[in-house]
């Protein structure tokens, strides 16, 4: 993932019981096919060069079994850790809050859910027959990246469709490539468990 184009989009497979997407550039270059493995104790995501998955380029791990204070760590293709992303505990229940953590287990971004009512309103009305099937055009969480002192990096935003199927990456000021991979790689991950949740 190098030299990106953003936006960057994340569109994921509906046609399949796993957790899988593609990530694309703003070219329509695929950048990466990231799979989650299914019926795993422990979270293990592939992030592979492209479908054909002939390439592993990443690799993601939970530290734990599942939990809200679970941290997954980054590893390229040669299993060097790169950094991690950290859940904050009990408070993402609410309103999603995550932290990036680079190589050296030093803090820094964080990650944080713009509006909570719009979960709320989604996860409402996804339980009524018929409604449930419009939330994905309504209700469009997104995610704001700052730096330490508070400055926005990159903002993570559902776009609008039937199966929220789609997101997508801006990025709102420049950082190191290394920081955008262990950015984006984190972005990922928290978007596999958003999703999840709902």
């Amino acid at each position: 993932m190098k030299n990106l184009a953003f936006p960057v989009q994340f569109r994921f497979k509906i046609s399949t019981f796993s957790n899988d997407f593609t990530a694309t550039d703003a070219n329509g270059h695929t950048i990466a096919y990231v799979k989650q493995k299914m019926f795993k104790f422990k979270e293990d995501i592939s992030i592979y060069e492209d479908e054909s998955k002939m390439k592993t380029n990443f690799q993601i791990k939970a530290d734990r079994w599942l939990d809200f204070s679970a941290a997954y760590s980054f590893f390229d293709a040669d299993h060097i850790e790169m950094g991690k992303i950290a859940r904050k505990g009990w408070r993402s229940i609410w309103k999603a809050e995550y932290e990036i953590i680079d190589q050296h287990e030093r803090l820094q971004y964080h990650i944080r859910e713009e509006n909570a009512w719009v979960k709320v309103f989604d996860s409402l009305l996804g339980e009524i027959p018929i409604l449930n099937f419009f939330t994905g055009y309504f209700f469009n969480p997104s995610y704001l990246v700052t730096n330490l002192d508070g400055h926005p990096i990159m903002q993570l935003k559902k776009q609008a469709s039937f199966w929220g199927r789609e997101f997508e990456l801006s990025k709102l000021a420049e950082t190191d490539q290394d920081d955008d991979e262990r950015l984006i790689l984190g972005l990922m991950m928290m978007v596999l468990l958003e999703r999840r949740r709902g």
